[in-house]
């Protein structure tokens, strides 16, 4: 397989050394607007003619279609800020090569009622062209990174062989994650974290569709394994959009450990208007505020030797087997310490990385396939599950 890997960020690059591995790889172009990190990334990997490097200006579709047609690729892999999502996705499309993103084309809230209707929901402008990618032959895999990914696969599996009847698909995500030496630091994209965060988080129920609610809202205490107690809150998150269009349940929500001091700093940026991703005018300057505070903050890629502890994603399901009530969750530890000495990446970003590239191990040899734009819950769950443990990428699953 040949991979046009758009953006080497933190994730970037965790997809790159955990692919380095793999035969069925047979050349991955790290391409960036920042071509230092990309060269970066390269001399880790230590294969120039399999990790060439190219600078991409992601905001430019026939940027993107030009690097894909002079190296041939298969698959363009996404993994920049959603905010270039629309170019990237169109660019597969007009080049005929396959097309995966961790995370769909951006929402905008409903303009008169934000807390209550959706507006342009996640992924809206992606499944608006699913029956152009159908018509054309093409697949477009959205929302494989773990949170959505490795979630939805575990939601299909719950449906496949755990459950008779699901009441509720309720994505948590939790983690004890110190940063040593930053008073605050987010070990994952702040640009992506604003935007999840800030939005209006949206729920699923099977009598009332899809709606929206406040952000930071029903918090609740989740016991996550080898973590322990976490309050969590709704944030806005793509599981609740792919979730219910291929597994039959009542309610799908998502909800995220932020930590009041974390919670705080948002509400700050939001009050001040720093979140805002338009451009404003500084001085002559046009710069987009959130821009500004991505600036300010330290990059998360270069964070792991000041991190520790473990992170847990995952997927509690409620329902009814044999008759009598069940609860599950399903999920996935990532040990920061175990990450770095493993794959020399941070546990965060190294999490997210692993359900790309088992994907692409999936698409390369058979074991998914389809046309259209699909998200990870529309494909047998089995091969996935089974590649975990091979990866070094083991699942749990807990009995609530």
């Amino acid at each position: 397989m040949k991979v046009l890997l758009v953006g080497v960020g933190g994730v970037g690059e965790a997809i790159a050394a955990i692919a380095k591995e793999r035969a069925w790889l047979e050349q991955m172009v790290l391409a960036d607007y920042n071509v230092r990190r990309a060269e970066e990334v390269a001399r880790k990997m230590g294969d120039a003619a399999r990790f060439p490097v190219e600078f991409i200006d992601a905001s430019k579709q026939e940027n993107i279609e030009a690097l894909a047609r002079k190296y041939q690729v298969d698959l363009i892999m996404n993994a920049v800020d959603p905010i270039f999502n629309e170019k990237i996705f169109d660019a597969a499309f007009a080049v005929g090569a396959k097309y995966m993103d961790m995370a769909m084309t951006l929402s905008a809230p409903h303009p008169t009622d934000p807390f209550h209707q959706p507006g342009v929901k996640l992924g809206d402008y992606q499944f608006a062209r699913a029956s152009q990618w159908e018509e054309k032959g093409l697949l477009a895999l959205v929302g494989c990174g773990v949170e959505p990914g490795m979630a939805d696969v575990f939601a299909r599996y719950a449906q496949d062989h755990l459950f008779d009847e699901i009441e509720e698909v309720g994505i948590r995500d939790g983690a004890n994650i110190q940063i040593a030496g930053y008073e605050f630091a987010p070990n994952f994209s702040i640009w992506t974290t604003i935007e999840e965060c800030l939005n209006p988080p949206i729920l699923w129920e099977a009598e009332k569709g899809w709606f929206t609610t406040e952000p930071f809202s029903e918090p609740e205490i989740f016991d996550f394994p080898e973590i322990g107690p976490v309050e969590v809150v709704n944030v806005e998150h793509e599981e609740v959009l792919l979730v219910p269009r291929w597994v039959k349940t009542k309610r799908a929500t998502f909800k995220y450990g932020l930590g009041d001091q974390f919670i705080g700093v948002l509400k700050t940026l939001h009050m001040l208007g720093l979140d805002n991703k338009e451009k404003i005018n500084v001085k002559g300057v046009q710069v987009a505020p959130r821009d500004v505070v991505v600036a300010c903050l330290p990059d998360p890629a270069h964070l792991g030797e000041k991190m520790s502890g473990k992170t847990c994603a995952g997927t509690w399901v409620k329902g009814i087997k044999n008759g009598k009530a069940r609860q599950v969750y399903l999920y996935q530890v990532a040990d920061n310490e175990q990450c770095m000495k493993r794959w020399g990446c941070q546990a965060v970003v190294a999490q997210t990385a692993f359900s790309a590239v088992i994907a692409m191990d999936l698409l390369e040899h058979g074991q998914w396939g389809g046309v259209g734009v699909l998200g990870p819950e529309a494909f047998p769950p089995d091969p996935f599950m089974a590649k975990m443990a091979e990866y070094e990428f083991p699942y749990g699953l807990r009995e609530m």
